[in-house]
């Protein structure tokens, strides 16, 4: 009965583990309907014309407003990051009169090693309209986010300075189709 019960508990684990992949929501982030909060970065790379200069602190989200948007959070840049990222640039051009705004912000304990990871993530995707920033709160990004501690990557789509999706990925198990699928809900 004990085995039972000891075995009943583990496949209960472990399916909760393998769920924080697909959705956010399930991990205690942000959730559909959500208003996104504000937080400051620094800017360290990328969107050379958007008028914030490199090593300026900025709040990326104030600067955006109620803009249809999409905010990264990475802890890792490997995998399928850079076609995101990509996507994501060649997204806000076609879509300049939306307003589509889009962030990068590298999230974890080492403000240099974020910062060098900031600079080769922007050349490696060669992004021209996408800002790569680390936050403030570089451990655990902002704390009105509630981000995973244990999730890669976070995607927060947003419109009207609403969630409209947050996923959370490892970096390999992007879907990139599913996300851009969200930008297009928040443009139309």
């Amino acid at each position: 009965m004990s085995r039972l019960l000891i075995c009943s508990v583990l496949l209960f684990a472990a399916s909760l583990s393998n769920a924080f992949a697909a959705d956010a929501s399930r991990d205690g982030g942000l959730k559909q309907g959500d208003p996104i909060g504000v937080f400051y970065v620094t800017k360290i790379a990328g969107a050379e014309e958007d008028g914030v200069d490199v090593e300026q602190e900025i709040c990326y989200r104030c600067r955006y407003g109620s803009r249809p948007m999409v905010i990264v959070f990475a802890r890792q840049t490997d995998g399928k990051l850079a076609k995101l990222v990509q996507k994501l640039d060649a997204a806000v051009a076609e879509n300049e009169a939306s307003h589509l705004s889009s962030f990068v912000t590298l999230l974890g304990e080492d403000a240099g090693k974020l910062k060098d990871s900031a600079n080769e993530l922007a050349k490696e995707t060669a992004a021209k309209h996408i800002p790569f920033v680390v936050a403030k709160e570089s451990e655990t990004g902002p704390l009105n986010y509630r981000l995973s501690a244990e999730a890669p990557v976070t995607i927060v789509v947003a419109s009207d300075s609403q969630v409209v999706s947050a996923r959370t990925y490892a970096t390999n198990e992007i879907d990139v189709e599913a996300i851009m699928a969200d930008v297009k809900s928040i443009l139309n």
